[in-house]
């Protein structure tokens, strides 16, 4: 006679984790040396979750644009890894790595190139296969989220340089990424072009990963920091907790505007 197992003796059944529990991101001993023998990355761990805003902070020369790099297969062939959603940075996989992960530069002339801003936001969904009404409805709606709608016939070089900057997001966006890395968003804005854009930024259902200097733009944006130094993750967690780390600060040359006290911003 078949004997049946108590309750407590039959595991439970196994559940499939959720799509939310994969991360956005997973760099997992990352190490690299350019060519010339320069070692910018020494085993760099960092996991970001769906939806975080995480601010890369370090100085000059720390590795922040080595790692980015990384992220959508630019620089390969040193040892770790990275993935994204789960899809492993490689080369069978690069195609749909580039989709998910959207760098926009510090200069937005770097990717606005074509005649009309429709046309500069349409090249990547394009290139990608799309055509006719579904490609005209996702250009429409990327420059909706940068508030840019209205310029869709304007020359890029005809738009203030905040402008083209948020056209530049718009183009990444078309591609509806996993993941928006931002080199210096901040850089050369003045006051109501940096205010738009944060607006911008909090309202998108992405994952951001942002390249700054801007240390109180981290704080606005980001709730969370980690700081890349020497090619080593040197600290990570609130941000404003780092920034009123002076130990920490003046260790990684990390420089606060003068009579900036992140002790004062009220935060989530």
């Amino acid at each position: 006679m078949t004997r049946t197992p108590s309750p407590e003796a039959v595991p439970p059944p196994k559940i499939p984790p959720s799509p939310e529990a994969v991360p956005s991101l997973e760099v997992t001993g990352l190490a690299y040396a350019y060519p010339d023998g320069h070692q910018a990355l020494f085993g760099v761990d960092l996991t970001v979750a769906p939806g975080e805003r995480v601010a890369l902070l370090g100085p000059n020369g720390a590795g922040k644009t080595t790692l980015v790099l990384h992220l959508n297969g630019i620089l390969s062939g040193g040892v770790g890894s990275v993935a994204v959603a789960g899809l492993a940075v490689e080369k069978r996989n690069l195609a749909e790595i580039r989709r998910r992960v959207g760098i926009v530069f510090q200069d937005p002339d770097d990717q606005l190139f074509m005649p009309t801003v429709r046309e500069d936001v349409a090249f990547g969904p394009a290139a990608a296969g799309l055509r006719g009404a579904e490609l005209a409805q996702r250009v429409q709606e990327a420059l909706e989220q940068v508030g840019m709608a209205g310029f869709a016939d304007r020359p890029p070089h005809h738009l203030s340089f905040g402008q083209r900057r948020r056209v530049a997001v718009a183009t990444v966006l078309a591609m509806r990424p996993e993941i928006l890395v931002l080199d210096e968003p901040s850089s050369n804005l003045d006051p109501a072009s940096r205010r738009e854009l944060a607006e911008i930024l909090r309202s998108l259902d992405v994952t951001v990963l942002m390249v700054t200097h801007d240390l109180p733009y981290a704080l606005e944006l980001c709730s969370r920091s980690v700081v890349l130094s020497e090619g080593v993750i040197a600290a990570d967690g609130r941000t404003q907790d780092l920034l009123c780390d002076d130990a920490l600060m003046r260790a990684h040359r990390l420089e606060l505007p003068f009579g900036f006290d992140p002790r004062s911003v009220t935060v989530a």
